[in-house]
């Protein structure tokens, strides 16, 4: 068989790289292959089943600062096709987006199958070729020496496919075996280590409090640099949401160099200084002396929270404000700016798996996706070393590196 484009990956970088060559290219022969039996897995099972396509930040620059690998980049990709341009995409389609109070946007529908139907639709439209079922083993590029003009694809059940043009779009792989059939391409790989993922604290002092959250906290971590805001989830193994996530995310390569064991530093409420909240303790004391320390709940925060760090600050239950002694304040303070959990280890968030690592982004020309090594052959999606927090970023990475290749693919053809 012979094809002008081969796509390897149906996923969300997949269906658009081939959907974007077809449709810029309409004499162009596309064909994707997906290993499985599921196409667009990802796009069904993210952000809870309902597929968080992108994020409410139209601008190129502050757009590519949520991205821990692959930011400098991307800034430029997303001059040509952003988050504005995602959403017109998906409209000039019939898929409306919305966007909620954290900036994520997802169809108004609430589903994900609402994304994959569009996909697959614009697909069989613009005349692409769909196989499922199908892997690839191996890829030969042209050579001139021996009368090789075309990219010679292997396939796992033994027959081979020639094609002008390549996109690998198969996401990315939790272990560096994963990438050997693209090492042998000659391409250098960034190791693959997980990202987005939660907490483990085996020893919580606060496990009791499961399901409990704050709106706004800050986790640092002792001895780094690396600290994050933002909503915190207390789970029955530890700690979880955007604020770890995030954190999470850019901390991937330190925290699998130190085996996922290191101190993580709760900051409850990070409005306050230590010096501001001293004050603010002191007001209270003086406005409220005879009110119980522990039955009454400060700066917002959920009763049973309050409870649970004022006995980790050694209060006794009866503990009136006027009798509350400095040692406590002081175990007080710590715990509110400064609660040290010992993080042994980590979870995979839902089903979502997203691992930094992958191509290294050195040997490809980012504003079309072509290798450097090798002519008429592409990459989009996870399989390049590029990764955003948690938001709808990866995706987005996805769409608009998908759109660059598949336009690429389309000109030279």
């Amino acid at each position: 068989m012979s094809y002008k484009v081969v796509v390897i990956g149906g996923g969300a970088a997949g269906f658009f790289g081939a959907i974007t060559c077809a449709q810029v290219n309409p004499d162009v022969d596309v064909v994707l292959l997906e290993k499985t039996n599921k196409l667009l897995a990802k796009v069904l099972v993210s952000g809870g089943g309902r597929c968080n396509v992108t994020h409410n930040c139209f601008s190129p620059g502050p757009l590519s600062q949520h991205y821990p690998r692959g930011a400098k980049p991307l800034k430029d990709a997303f001059k040509t096709f952003g988050a504005q341009e995602t959403v017109a995409w998906f409209e000039q389609r019939g898929v409306k987006l919305k966007t909620e109070a954290d900036g994520r946007m997802f169809p108004v529908t609430d589903s994900s199958q609402t994304i994959a139907d569009c996909l697959l639709q614009e697909a069989r439209k613009a005349g692409v070729n769909i196989k499922t079922g199908v892997g690839v083993s191996l890829i030969t590029p042209p050579d001139a020496t021996i009368n090789q003009l075309n990219y010679i694809v292997q396939l796992s059940n033994g027959t081979e496919i020639k094609a002008d043009k390549v996109l690998i779009c198969t996401g990315g792989n939790p272990k560096a075996t994963g990438y050997d059939w693209l090492r042998e391409l000659g391409h250098p790989i960034q190791e693959p280590v997980p990202s987005l993922f939660t907490f483990n604290v085996p020893g919580n002092p606060l496990k009791e409090l499961m399901g409990v959250s704050v709106p706004h906290a800050r986790v640092r971590i002792a001895g780094q640099k690396l600290e994050y805001e933002g909503p915190l989830l207390i789970t029955h193994w530890g700690y979880s949401g955007p604020a770890v996530l995030k954190l999470s995310a850019w901390g991937a390569r330190i925290f699998h160099d130190q085996n996922y064991t290191f101190t993580a530093l709760i900051n409850w409420i990070p409005t306050y200084t230590e010096e501001s909240l001293r004050t603010e303790l002191q007001n209270y004391r003086q406005s409220h002396p005879k009110k119980v320390v522990i039955t009454n709940a400060l700066f917002g925060l959920p009763q049973r929270l309050w409870k649970a760090l004022t006995t980790l600050a050694e209060i006794q239950p009866e503990t009136k404000w006027a009798e509350l002694p400095a040692k406590n304040t002081n175990k007080l303070v710590e715990a509110l700016l400064r609660m040290a959990v010992e993080v042994k280890g980590k979870s995979t968030f839902k089903e979502e798996f997203v691992t930094c690592g992958g191509i290294d982004l050195s040997q490809v020309n980012m504003k079309n996706m072509e290798s450097r090594l090798h002519t008429g052959l592409y990459f989009a999606g996870e399989v390049l070393d590029i990764d955003g927090i948690t938001g709808g970023f990866n995706f987005q990475a996805a769409w608009t590196t998908g759109f660059l290749a598949g336009s690429a693919m389309a000109a030279k053809l």
